[in-house]
Parts: structure tokens; sequence; C-alpha cells
């Protein structure tokens, strides 16, 4: 049985998440911890639930949602998981946003390359990728689809979107992204944002405002309105 934690960690309050699956074996998706008391403390609750974790997901890579990969990866020799079109912006300080917000996590891991379709399977646990590209160009979702769980990171937030002002955002892209591949998932599929509180599909689909403009019904024809006639040669 899966059981799910969030931890809130650094400046921006990024979600990090830990799935708990089979036999005390984890995952652990944007892991955000980026100093001192903020490893203590991560570290601290993996071993009070006795869990060991198997491999990383990252949804993207602005510094935010990284900071703690390369500790986890160095504790305990487990692959990083990523799509490689957001490699560059791992790599270069100004895309990650660390000379902009002066933070500067540790960037020296490995990753190993997914796209759109792939499945992780680790810790008893089935995660298929979702390209989300919008928020950044290798932006990724994460779904378990068994468990009805979408971590969807900085793409979709209860009541809110990705901002798509940063460098390589582009909104066109995420409304796309968002539209024609997480919209279009189940209903009671439960989102774990980035940021912020958890919602369902559902929800989004029917309350988020960013989203209205392209879930308006169309227009049911009046009833009192007569049928306009059109006569070839009239």
């Amino acid at each position: 049985m899966l059981k799910l934690y969030s931890h809130t960690y650094n400046l921006f309050e990024e979600q990090t998440y830990v799935a708990g699956g089979a036999e005390g074996r984890c995952v652990v998706v944007d892991p955000g911890f980026c100093n001192e008391s903020e490893r203590a403390d991560f570290f601290g609750r993996l071993e009070e639930e006795k869990l060991t974790p198997e491999a990383v997901l990252l949804t993207h890579g602005h510094l935010d949602h990284i900071g703690g990969a390369a500790e986890l990866q160095r504790r305990y020799g487990i692959p990083v998981y990523m799509n490689e079109d957001d490699r560059k912006v791992i790599e270069n300080p100004d895309l990650r946003l660390s000379r902009l917000w002066k933070r500067f996590p540790d960037t020296g891991f490995s990753t190993s390359a997914v796209r759109d379709g792939d499945r992780v399977e680790a810790a008893g646990l089935t995660f298929e990728v979702i390209a989300t590209p919008g928020h950044t160009p290798g932006g990724v979702c994460w779904l378990v689809r068994d468990e009805k769980l979408l971590f969807t990171g900085d793409t979709l937030f209860a009541g809110a979107i990705g901002r798509t002002d940063l460098s390589f955002g582009e909104y066109d892209d995420e409304i796309r992204s968002i539209m024609e591949k997480l919209m279009l998932l189940d209903g009671d599929i439960r989102i774990f944002p980035g940021h912020g509180p958890a919602s369902t599909i559902a929800d989004e689909r029917t309350g988020n405002p960013f989203l209205e403009p392209f879930n308006e019904p169309e227009e049911e024809p009046d009833p009192d309105q007569p049928p306009i006639i059109i006569r070839p040669g009239a």
C-alpha cells in the first residue's frame, strides 16, 4: 500500500514528495531541501519511517526542485530521472534561476533521461512520464495510474498554472500541455503540485480560473430562434 509524505522546503516553499512503496522502499519526487537543517529534517524523517530511496524523479530543472538530488544520489547510489531537455536548465545558473535568487544548489549529479510515455518502475510503483513543456522546455508530470496520483511540479497548481515569464517559458506550450494531456485524465486523479495544496483533475477542470477561457461550453441553440434557411442560388 502506498504511503505519501510531503515536506515543504526552501525559500520558495517547494513541496518535496516521498512515495513509500513496498518493503520500506520509496521514491523521492523533486527533492528541494538545500541547507543543513533541511537535509537533517529530510533524512531524519526517512529514518523515522524506515524508508530507503530507490530513485529520484524530477519534474523540471529549476533550483528549488533539485537541491537534494546530488545528496540522495551520493548516499544511496540511485538514479535521478528527468527529461533530457531540462538538463541545460540545470547546468546553466541563469536558466535554473540561481543567479536571479542568489541560491546555488549542488548540481553534481548524473541523470537518466526519460521522454513522454516512458515508465519508471521503483519501490513497487510504476510512474508514467507525461511531457508537459511550458514552464520549462523539459517539464514533465509523473503519473501513478494505479494509485490515481499525479505529480505536476510547476505545470499545474490548485487554482493556478506555472509561470511562463522565466527563461525558456512558453505560455502556449503550457496551456497545450495542460488541456491536451492533463485535462484528459480521469477526474478523480489527485494532483500534487510543486507548491501549494493538492487538488484533483476534476476540480481544476471546473474551478481553475486560468483554464476557464479554454473550458467554455459551446452555446446551446435557442429553441425560440427560427432556423436560418439557405437556398442554393438565393
